[in-house]
């Protein structure tokens, strides 16, 4: 049964939209996310079991049909019952408990995956710091929130939204200092980071982005990937063994054993890699195909190996991902988490 709902999730996370029923009307926030790999898309967290799933939906076609029925959701998948009984989570911002933000959808950088530099700019506005604390008191208020959480696109310079984030960190802490903070920027100099521990963050995501340099180059030519691995190496001291996450993206032809070393890399430093499967969508479609050609569509099979995969490897190191309180390690709905997911 365990394994099951673990593959159903995993199918959940690879598959697309979920088809709601004509006149539905959510009991929750629908997300509007401008980051991640719902970027783009109105989003729910489907919860069943321990697990949970953010999914775009749609009314008009999806891989997933939600049920709704006298005592409560179900899902079906082309029409064949797939799970029996689903929840819908409150979605706080961004994802469930926490207010999780992108302080500027824009970029100067161009990677092949990222579909926020491309997403309509009038949707959502810049954000400052005073936005941000008025939004997590308004959440607060509202429902449950565990963590705050910020994210950016690198506009102007770097040294420009690491101000920003060191703005809103700081304005956060002081309004809502019993709130963990978790940021996710593009940082080049130990002394970024030492403004931003000092700040209030209290967990850092860093991201390698993928497996091996080859792929890197192709699909982030911008960006410096030893720089990237040398920050991850001076937050760890900065943040503390294991308040360091990184993601890896899988599915952009590197092979097992290149995100193994991968992985191990990360937590031969004390940082815990984050698993992340490639999302394709009509924004970034083009643009990977231009990067890295026409590549087979990752399985099922693939995401629950590379799953066990994480564990392993996190276990050999004296690492885990229950001590992180922020970001996506905390949330869970993009990937299988091990000793969360995965116990």
């Amino acid at each position: 049964m365990e394994e099951d709902l673990i593959a159903k999730k995993a199918e959940l996370i690879l598959g697309g939209p979920v088809l709601v029923p004509e006149g539905f009307e959510a009991p929750s926030r629908i997300s509007q996310s401008t980051a991640g790999p719902g970027a783009g898309y109105g989003s729910l967290a489907f919860s069943f079991g321990r697990f949970r799933v953010k999914k775009p939906i749609s009314r008009d076609t999806g891989d997933f049909e939600l049920v709704v029925g006298a005592d409560g959701y179900s899902l079906t998948r082309g029409g064949e019952p797939f799970l029996d009984r689903v929840g819908i989570v409150p979605i706080v911002r961004h994802c469930p408990e926490q207010a999780f933000f992108n302080l500027d959808k824009r970029c100067i950088y161009n990677c092949a995956y990222c579909t926020s530099p491309h997403l309509d700019r009038v949707s959502v506005e810049t954000r400052t710091a005073d936005d941000i604390v008025r939004m997590v008191g308004e959440s607060l208020r509202e429902c449950k929130v565990v963590a705050v959480s910020l994210t950016s696109g690198v506009v102007g310079s770097v040294d420009e939204t690491v101000d920003r984030f060191v703005e809103c960190v700081s304005a956060v802490h002081e309004a809502y200092p019993q709130l963990p903070i978790g940021v996710e920027p593009y940082v080049s100099t130990r002394e970024q980071l030492v403004r931003l521990r000092e700040a209030g963050a209290d967990e850092i995501k860093i991201n390698l982005e993928t497996a091996t340099d080859a792929v890197f180059r192709r699909t982030c030519p911008e960006l410096n990937r030893s720089l990237a691995k040398r920050m991850v190496r001076e937050a760890v001291g900065i943040f503390g063994r294991g308040k360091v996450s990184s993601n890896i993206i899988f599915g952009l032809g590197e092979t097992d054993a290149e995100i193994e070393a991968c992985m191990e890399e990360l937590c031969a430093v004390g940082a815990v890699p984050t698993l992340r499967a490639l999302s394709i969508n009509d924004i970034n479609r083009e643009r990977i195909r231009a990067a890295v050609g026409d590549l087979p569509a990752v399985g099922t099979e693939r995401v629950l190996r590379l799953a066990r995969m994480h564990k392993e490897v996190l276990e050999r190191h004296g690492l885990d991902t229950l001590g992180f309180r922020t970001m996506c390690l905390e949330c869970t709905c993009c990937d299988i988490v091990p000793f969360r997911d995965l116990l």
